[in-house]
């Protein structure tokens, strides 16, 4: 039992991980295997989440999901269950070193949930998992801006379908076969981006954090690297968008031709200004 246990850890985390957890979306030569059948994620993108929706937090009290959207900040959701053997500690831990490389902070510049979608584990599980998880990251502050939730069947299957998140309960392994990737959310809670696999580099996590802000976080600097990059959805990352980055170059090019046209209009008219006091200064 151990052993296939193990080789089912193994075959999803390697299987969704290295598919990126596209199996809707990709043509597939072979079927996939039973125990993940059924299993994916399909984009909703620009669908909003339902906000009413109401979950336990890691503390206890329970809490509405538009608690988390204040209309300024984008929100990361990870969707895992916090018993899970392998997948979602990877998914997760890579989410830390992600989050290890930005400058921003949850609960400043954007939040975090993470919910997990089995509804037998308690928030007693999901407080030591915050614990585990915020003393990794470093950063005691991240606790006021990183939540983690818990709920009943029917909240955790309404959100989960709004995202397109499937999954499936093996009663055989006591496990929960299940996709991974991290969802990118609107300030009004609306799906901008989905990032797939366990890993996430930083320099991806700020642009998808700041196209998911529109335009409310990242500096100037920011918006303009978003400009110039757009999301690949086969390589699974922001790459150089070569039109935006022709279209700024030009932008760029007329603002410095101006810039020198206007500078050597003035050098001419002040020139004409000097030449027409000298005509006009009497002799001595």
């Amino acid at each position: 039992m151990a052993v296939r246990r193990g080789v089912l850890a193994v075959v999803t985390a390697a299987v969704l991980a290295g598919l990126a957890g596209r199996a809707a979306a990709v043509q597939r030569a072979e079927p996939l295997p039973k125990a993940l059948e059924g299993v994916g994620i399909t984009e909703h993108l620009g669908a909003r989440i339902p906000l009413g929706l109401e979950f336990t937090a890691e503390d206890g009290t329970p809490v509405l999901l538009s608690r988390y959207f204040d209309g300024k900040r984008p929100v990361i959701l990870t969707l895992n269950y916090y018993r899970c053997p392998m997948l979602c500690g990877l998914m997760l831990n890579g989410l830390v070193d992600g989050l290890k490389g930005l400058s921003w902070t949850p609960g400043k510049q954007f939040e975090v949930v993470t919910l997990s979608f089995d509804p037998l584990e308690t928030h007693t599980l999901a407080m030591l998992k915050k614990e585990s998880f915020i003393s990794e990251l470093g950063r005691p502050a991240a606790a006021a801006g990183w939540h983690f939730l818990t709920g009943s069947q029917a909240n955790i299957k309404a959100l989960t379908d709004a995202v397109g998140f499937s999954y499936r309960y093996d009663e055989k392994l006591q496990q929960y076969a299940h996709p991974t990737g991290i969802f990118l959310l609107a300030p009004d809670g609306r799906i901008t981006r989905v990032l797939y696999g366990v890993t996430f580099p930083p320099r991806t996590l700020k642009l998808a954090l700041t196209e998911a802000g529109e335009g409310k976080v990242g500096s100037a600097g920011d918006q303009i690297l978003l400009y110039c990059f757009h999301y690949d959805s086969n390589a699974g990352r922001y790459v150089l968008a070569a039109n935006n980055l022709m279209r700024l170059g030009g932008v760029a090019t007329v603002l410095v031709v101006g810039v020198w046209l206007g500078v050597a209009w003035r050098r001419s008219a002040n020139k004409h200004v000097d030449s027409r006091a000298e005509t006009n200064a009497p002799g001595l």
